[in-house]
């Protein structure tokens, strides 16, 4: 007689710290978090973009950096600080809110900042960063990945 892997309950639901419970019927609970409903396309498109800066800087650095070391150290930095934020939104709780929302500030203020240098003086970055033009060369995600960041991180905010 084969036995059956016991189901997970409400209450070990309820045990752990950095999920959240949420009751959709009485005597019922399931786990919301940060990368939760809308918070699941943030975790996707963070981990896309976490792939491609990174994979994309490390090929740079590793067979161009000579070229423009600027640029190619920019997008490792970029892919860090999406890893970061992939790595908050999945784990959840109030702590790691508190980290990505500090993250997604800092890389909205980079990708102000880079778009704006990368305008304003094309010869410091002979190659593109993932941020320069404010990530026209990535359809602008880079710039409307943090401000719906932030957007969703204030709205998880667990008062």
């Amino acid at each position: 007689m084969a036995e059956s892997a016991p189901e997970s309950s409400t209450a070990d639901q309820a045990d752990e710290p950095d999920q959240p419970v949420q009751a959709d019927q009485p005597g019922q609970a399931r786990p919301t978090g940060l990368g939760q409903g809308p918070g699941r396309l943030l975790v996707m498109l963070y981990g896309v973009f976490t792939v491609a800066a990174a994979s994309r800087s490390i090929y740079q650095l590793a067979a161009q950096y000579h070229e423009a070391p600027l640029a190619y150290i920019l997008s490792a930095v970029s892919a860090v600080v999406y890893a970061f934020i992939t790595v908050s939104l999945v784990r959840g709780g109030e702590g790691a809110r508190k980290a990505a929302f500090v993250c997604c500030a800092a890389e909205l203020l980079g990708v102000l900042t880079i778009g704006t240098w990368t305008l304003a003086d094309r010869s410091a970055f002979p190659d593109q960063t993932v941020w320069s033009d404010y990530g026209m060369g990535y359809l602008f995600i880079p710039v409307f990945l943090p401000v719906t960041g932030l957007i969703w991180l204030r709205k998880a905010r667990q008062d």
